[in-house]
């Protein structure tokens, strides 16, 4: 019976055991409820600073800055010409087996988008549906 012993000689009663565990539970739930207030307040805090930014901001882009200009703005650089894409002459038909065109220009299309290479620079020979 000495490892049940805790500050008394003779240790502590079941009733004790309960007020302790009770106690102890009482205060770490009010301490949950308390940070689960703040973490809400904070929230909102946030959120109200980031709409007032976005609201400052789009004032800020919609007027006109009034303080004058000392010195004229610099010409822009012009752009580099893009390079030339070489483009690869589409075939006077394609070759369709089981599909119509309208089908074979779909299928064409999604080709183009998924493999990320223009329309122009793609030459199909044939499309041919197969059915199971």
């Amino acid at each position: 019976m000495k490892l049940l012993t805790l500050a008394y000689e003779d240790g502590i009663t079941i009733g004790e055991a309960l007020n302790v565990s009770v106690t102890g539970m009482i205060v770490v739930l009010l301490i949950l409820a308390l940070l689960s207030v703040l973490v809400l307040l904070l929230s909102k805090a946030v959120r109200s600073v980031e709409k007032e930014a976005k609201t400052v901001k789009h004032k800020s882009d919609e007027k006109p800055s009034s303080a004058p200009k000392t010195a004229p703005a610099a010409a822009p650089l012009a752009a580099p010409a893009p390079a030339a894409v070489p483009t690869v002459a589409a075939p006077a038909s394609v070759d369709l087996f089981d599909v119509d065109e309208k089908t074979a220009a779909v299928i064409m299309a999604i080709v183009s988008n998924e493999s990320g290479i223009p329309l122009n620079r793609l030459q199909f020979k044939s499309i041919k549906a197969i059915r199971k």
